[in-house]
């Protein structure tokens, strides 16, 4: 196939502590003004996540950003989850805590909870300093978290809250049809999830071209591409979070890098 001009996604630059603040800010505001336009039939529709409804998945929500500031929160959830949730492990069984937690709080009350709780979460993670952060492992709480591209506070703090913040928006749109209004910090959540999946590539080149506001061009790998992926940005997150995709993935070039492609995940 022909050399690209797409850049290497491992030259993508991890997300600073002070554009974290940004983008965090930014992911909450756009949450907290799609929630607002949620209707009282769509807070029980189903979302991709499994289970689980628009209320449902606000609970969540409000549970993490509640619990940033008061981990000790998150241990009780955990110790009652191995209890009520033998099947699930700690980090599901402990999300599944969090939405029985608020079960019978109506989703306008989780939008006031979740406008009250995010900016306490998102001020104590800048008042950790940068070493302790950095020193501090998520998989001491959940195990799971070793799948992360880093086992850092500070990797937590930076990328994954605005990720997973911004996976339920996204879930948000599917169930109900809100339109998802993309800007310049969804381009960088976005970055950074093509960045975790290059730094986890083991196969030949790829070169991944996404469409949309969050969309640019990017290499996996070393060298020329064996294949090439074009597809919505979101969409191509939606594929690596494991949900199903609303648009489609097109995919040529050779059969083993598209396979590796399709069955390429990241944490969210």
């Amino acid at each position: 196939m022909a050399t690209t001009t797409a850049s290497s996604a491992r030259a993508i630059p991890r997300t600073s502590g002070v554009r974290a603040r940004l983008v965090n800010e930014a992911e909450l505001r756009a949450t907290l003004s799609t929630f607002r336009e949620v209707s009282d039939e769509d807070w029980r529709r189903p979302t991709a996540c499994t289970g689980w409804t628009v209320r449902d998945m606000l609970a969540h929500t409000v549970g993490q950003y509640e619990e940033l500031p008061r981990p000790w929160i998150a241990v009780r959830r955990i110790r009652r989850a191995a209890r009520t949730h033998p099947d699930l492990g700690p980090l599901d069984g402990h999300n599944e805590a969090q939405v029985e937690d608020r079960k019978a709080v109506p989703g306008r009350e989780l939008i006031g909870a979740l406008a009250h709780f995010a900016p306490q979460g998102l001020i104590a993670l800048r008042r950790v300093p940068a070493p302790v952060r950095r020193r501090i492992r998520p998989s001491w709480l959940y195990p799971e978290a070793k799948a992360l591209a880093e086992d850092s506070m500070d990797y937590l703090g930076n990328v994954v809250v605005a990720r997973d913040t911004w996976m339920h928006r996204v879930d948000l749109s599917d169930a109900t049809g809100a339109e998802l209004v993309l800007d310049g910090h969804d381009r960088e959540i976005v970055d950074q999830v093509v960045l975790d999946l290059a730094l986890s590539w083991t196969g030949p080149a790829v070169e991944v071209d996404l469409h949309g506001p969050s969309g640019g061009r990017r290499l996996l790998g070393i060298g020329a591409p064996a294949a090439i992926l074009h597809a919505d940005a979101v969409d191509f997150a939606r594929h690596l979070s494991g949900r199903p995709v609303r648009g489609s993935l097109e995919l040529e070039g050779e059969s083993g890098p598209r396979a590796a492609l399709m069955a390429a995940r990241v944490v969210f």
